[in-house]
């Protein structure tokens, strides 16, 4: 199969489909690789590394997807780029179909065969190709909710260790999975005084065995949420429903109850955001203020950091790539059904239950009735 990455042309996104080492490991399996010129520099990766590797190296994007029948990419094709779309393409990626009606229209008028990473669901349940980037966004969920609670920011000016004679910073988190769990760990150990909320209650009792009586746990209803974001200085809105939108937690009409210059940080933007306040920014303009509450929105968290990013990343999607790429993608789930649960798009029809479900007007296919 030809297989190729381009650089990624969203806003401030340094992180590339394909490393280096992953290039040698679709080639030793007989594949070829197709990398644009300067896709991977970025992340710290240099066109020599790639050639050594055994990639071709293409000028533009252009000629990159025109040539392969699989593209790997990390973030989900941006308007400017359904140009290249033609039939039968296999698209690997991040797709967050259920905020981006525009992008699934495109997909399924020429009929790509749209494989997104945040769905596919392994046999034990997890996800596997979100872990990696959940983990990096939920760590710096907090690392940005401490900067922006700086002064300068339009933040409250709190330090969230506090120091001695000083209260210490009120960190929620909602929700406990791995972003909330990783949440969790910097807070804690940067000294903050954390409550995290969820509706599942083995979650709750598996951190409160793990970090006792440094954090408060609460199921997740209304009145717990209100009640506890009106004293945060910081929440983080980590919910996730695996290809569906996410749902709205965090109201408007916290913010007047809350502290002027307390932050908010949205990890589900992605999925539209836990947040009904909640909109899309960019790394180059990452907050707006709204009832004098701090929103950090960015829609791709891990692109701060490339190159821990990109490798993490690049490390969860390969295997499945490689299966891909070896069998052909009808093939390959037949070998592994695990595969299936990550195709949201295919041959012209819908096949992610929640992204149908999260538009109007959209009928599901269920992908194995059409792969057989």
């Amino acid at each position: 199969m030809k297989v190729g990455t381009v650089k990624e042309i969203k806003n401030q996104e340094y992180r590339v489909g394909l490393t280096p080492d992953n290039v040698k490991a679709y080639v030793n399996d007989g594949h070829e690789v197709y990398v644009e010129k300067n896709a991977g520099m970025g992340s710290g990766f240099r066109d020599e590394d790639y050639i050594a590797a055994g990639a071709a190296i293409l000028d533009t994007a252009e000629e990159v997807w025109k040539t392969v029948d699989m593209m790997v990419k990390v973030k989900e094709p941006l308007e400017e780029e359904y140009k290249y779309f033609k039939e039968g393409l296999i698209l690997y990626t991040y797709l967050h179909l259920a905020a981006d009606k525009p992008q699934t229209d495109a997909l399924l008028e020429d009929k790509i065969s749209g494989v997104a990473y945040e769905t596919l669901v392994e046999r034990d349940g997890s996800l596997p190709l979100l872990i990696p980037m959940s983990q990096i966004a939920g760590r710096l969920s907090i690392q940005e909710g401490a900067k922006y609670l700086e002064k300068r920011f339009g933040g409250e000016g709190v330090l969230l260790s506090g120091v001695p004679g000083t209260s210490k910073a009120k960190v929620v988190i909602l929700g406990a999975g791995t972003v909330g769990e990783n949440a969790c760990r910097i807070a804690v150990g940067m000294g903050a005084d954390v409550t995290i909320i969820d509706i599942n209650l083995k979650r709750l009792e598996y951190l409160d065995h793990i970090y006792g009586s440094r954090i408060q746990t609460l199921i997740s209803t209304d009145q717990n949420i209100e009640n506890s974001v009106r004293d945060a200085d910081l929440v983080v809105g980590s919910v996730l429903i695996p290809g569906k939108a996410a749902p709205k937690l965090f109201k408007k009409k916290y913010l007047k109850e809350m502290r002027p210059g307390a932050v908010f940080v949205d990890v589900a933007v992605d999925q539209g955001g836990c947040g009904e306040t909640t909109h899309v920014t960019t790394h180059d303009d990452p907050i707006f203020i709204e009832d004098g509450i701090v929103h950090y929105c960015v829609g791709n968290m891990p692109g701060a950091v490339p190159r821990t990013s990109t490798i993490a990343l690049t490390n969860a999607t390969l295997r499945y790539g490689l299966e891909i790429a070896r069998y052909g993608l009808e093939e390959a789930c037949h070998r592994n059904n695990v595969i299936y649960s990550a195709i949201n798009t295919y041959q012209g029809h819908l096949t992610c239950k929640n992204v149908v479900d999260s538009f109007e007007g959209y009928e599901y296919k269920d992908i194995r009735e059409l792969i057989g």
